[in-house]
């Protein structure tokens, strides 16, 4: 791997799935926001999985509430 580059579609990707425990909780967006003291946009972005870059703070707030693990959440997925 020295000296060694890759594209974007060679290590995979990273995605978020907060929707789930959510749904299983009955917890929607609003709710969570506020359980949390996040703004709504901040977990809309996680709800949609599209977080750029993960505050470790608000993910164990979110896992928390949604009494779930960080691995639970998010996943890695190889490229094909």
């Amino acid at each position: 791997m020295k000296n060694k580059l890759f594209t974007m579609n060679q290590y995979g990707r990273i995605t978020i799935d907060i929707k789930t425990f959510m749904d299983e909780k009955g917890i929607n967006r609003n709710m969570l926001s506020r359980a949390i003291n996040a703004r709504f946009e901040v977990i809309d972005k996680w709800y949609n999985g599209h977080v750029e870059k993960i505050d470790a703070d608000v993910l164990a707030r979110i896992c928390f509430v949604l009494e779930c693990t960080p691995g639970d959440i998010i996943h890695y997925i190889e490229s094909d």
